[in-house]
């Protein structure tokens, strides 16, 4: 019998040698998946195992090397279906898989790992900083099933909170970015996790300090009405360097102007143009450097100017270089080079970026422009990051007549259209874009990607809508920023509202301008139209006319979650200097609740946005109440 043993085990290891020499596909080492999983009592797991990238079969299940596991390590089916013990091992278990053809030659798969996670006896989770100094990363183990959300504040009432994460299938590592806190401050934070049990439990109290700011922070005062409760939510600010002010150019603040989130751009001059919070919790941006009258960066700016995806530590998650829009656009042999992206940039639901650029063609026998007038334009682009290109393209150049110019060009360059904003209207899957020096709003039809591009209307004076007596040309859109759809229907009949700045406002039929001798100066409104794309007509429906503020660009209105307005003046001539943005009761007659007012800086927009969180919304007295106490020495 021993020489028998020997005999086998010779036949044995030099089958394994040759299966080592040769390969054998049927005894190759085969890989566990998941390699690692979180688990609760009676939870279970499916692995799968794989051969040579194909499933693989004929094999034998093992707990800690015990085929089929036991009661105590948990057991495990002949296909792979891991139930965990009803009694927790006090130590992680090893799940893998052999095949069971030649048990002489055969070894194990590397181990895939099962953690247990004990209600009672859980790890407690860490808090680290992040680059940014104001936001920290707070990571924690959950079983699959489990949710978490981080409370927090100056003191262990916390106050604020984050939105609420998932763990991973399978059970794993969560980590959420605690933002929303002011600089050289020591908080508190807490995980508060619900198990698929609907069991809630508490992790150990952490703190944390947070850093000071990079820069000075933005000068900012701020008038509220004695007794007045402003709308939820913090300001995200949008600020340009044109007036000077802080290098700080992209931040969030609190209802009383102290900086809690800001974006190290990592260039000197740059700001957003603009940036906005996103439903997956990223902000995505227009990086634009500050230019000078000119149009050349100033000496000693960067020149940097691409979109941008980040997360709240500043983490860039996606990007689009102007190299790489060239050189895909060169590459689909598209008939426009972008010369830079501008003012506006959209995510659409499906994941694709609406790209707008400026591109720019000479002219030399065009009506009403001087030989070799060379006229910059806009053109969107569809960019899918799937395939890291260009999908769908559309130039103003195919679909305006270049020879109309609100504005006049008397030589040299012409900045034609000046697009400033975009709309995505998911009803029927077009595209709003905002023409600030065509005085229009138009539709253009995209149809998701399918759109031929044509222009389906024209809002605005000299366009395809018509108002009623008594509103026409005085109330059309001049110079305007920002339009938003209020209802609930994006298409058909609907309501819409705008900053109209009232540039070059004409006051009667003769076509008078404002501000002409006899007749009203210019000034700035904040209308909402009804819009009737069946009929071709409009009417206002109300109205903050804000005379005597005139501000000659930027701005931005949209309405807030308690039905108050916000609008951000950026450019007011009586007030030089000055930006400011002021939440009112309403159009018709408002009142003014809160007014932010940012020195020496230009607010090219600013949003009053819920919290950092989509679907979280912080008070003021929440934010006060999370801010009290806690102020380290700086």
């Amino acid at each position: 019998m021993r020489n028998h043993a020997r005999v086998l085990l010779l036949i044995g290891s030099t089958l394994a040698v040759l299966c080592l020499l040769s390969g054998c596909a049927t005894n190759s080492e085969p890989v566990v998946s998941p390699s690692e999983a979180v688990v609760l009592a009676g939870q279970t797991v499916q692995f799968r195992a794989t051969s040579n990238g194909a499933p693989a079969s004929g094999l034998t299940w093992m707990v800690n090397g015990t085929p089929g596991g036991s009661p105590t390590v948990g057991t495990i089916s002949s296909t792979g279906l891991y139930t965990a013990p009803g009694t927790l091992p006090a130590q992680s278990v090893n799940v893998t898989v052999s095949h069971t053809v030649n048990v002489l030659v055969d070894e194990p798969s590397l181990p895939a790992l099962v953690r247990f996670f004990n209600p009672s006896k859980f790890t407690p989770g860490t808090v680290t900083s992040t680059a940014n100094p104001l936001v920290a990363s707070y990571s924690l183990v959950l079983p699959e099933g489990a949710t978490t959300e981080i409370q927090f504040g100056a003191t262990t009432n916390y106050g604020l909170n984050t939105w609420t994460q998932s763990a991973p299938q399978n059970g794993g590592t969560v980590t959420v970015l605690v933002a929303g806190m002011r600089a050289s401050t020591a908080y508190h934070m807490q995980a508060v996790v619900k198990l698929p049990t609907a069991t809630q439990i508490l992790d150990s109290d952490h703190t944390f300090t947070t850093g000071s700011l990079p820069a000075p922070a933005p000068n900012i005062t701020i008038q509220q009405s004695s007794g007045a409760t402003p709308a939820p939510g913090v300001e995200m600010l949008c600020l340009d360097l044109e007036n000077g002010g802080s290098n700080l150019t992209g931040v969030v603040t609190d209802l009383s102007g102290n900086v809690i989130w800001y974006y190290d751009f990592g260039g000197v001059g740059l700001w957003p143009e603009p940036m906005k919070l996103l439903p997956n919790g990223h902000i995505l941006m227009v990086v634009a450097p500050e230019t000078a009258v000119s149009g050349a960066p100033p000496t000693g700016i960067s020149t940097t100017n691409e979109i941008r995806e980040i997360d709240l530590a500043g983490d860039i998650i996606y990007r689009i270089t102007l190299n790489q829009l060239n050189s895909a656009l060169a590459s689909i042999g598209a008939s426009f080079k972008a010369s830079n992206f501008h003012h506006d940039v959209l995510k659409l639901p499906n994941g694709h970026y609406i790209l707008l650029v400026n591109s720019q063609e000479t002219f030399t026998n065009q009506p009403g422009l001087p030989s070799g007038t060379l006229v910059t334009g806009d053109e969107l682009i569809d960019w899918d990051p799937q395939v890291g290109g260009p999908v769908w393209t559309w130039s103003s150049f195919d679909h305006l007549n270049v020879s109309r110019i609100p504005y006049g060009i008397t030589s040299g360059s012409s900045d034609w259209t000046h697009s400033n904003a975009l709309v995505y209207t998911p009803d029927d899957g077009n595209i709003i874009l905002s023409m600030r020096n065509q005085n229009w709003i138009i539709k253009i039809n995209y149809e998701n990607g399918a759109g031929d591009g044509s222009i389906l209307w024209r809002f605005g004076y000299q366009g395809d809508f018509s108002l009623p007596n008594g509103q026409a040309p005085i109330e059309w859109n001049y110079g305007q920023h920002y339009p938003t759809i209020l209802s609930a229907n994006s298409a058909g009949d609907f309501s819409m509202m705008f900053f109209n700045d009232g540039n070059s406002r004409l006051v009667n039929s003769s076509g008078t301008v404002c501000g002409s001798a006899g007749v009203v100066r210019c000034y700035t409104s904040v209308p909402v139209f009804e819009v009737n794309e069946y009929t071709k007509t409009a009417q206002v429906e109300m109205e903050d006319n804000l005379s005597p503020a005139y501000s000659l660009c930027c701005g931005d209105a949209l309405v807030l979650s308690n039905g108050d307005f916000e609008y951000d003046v950026p450019y007011n001539i009586s007030t030089p200097n000055v930006s400011y943005v002021q939440e009112v009761s309403q159009l018709q007659n408002p009142q003014l609740l809160w007014q932010m007012n940012i020195n020496n800086q230009l607010a090219y927009r600013a949003f009053r946005v819920p919290s950092l969180y989509p679907g979280i919304q912080w008070t003021q007295a929440a934010i006060t109440a999370a801010e009290t106490a806690g102020r380290a020495s700086k």
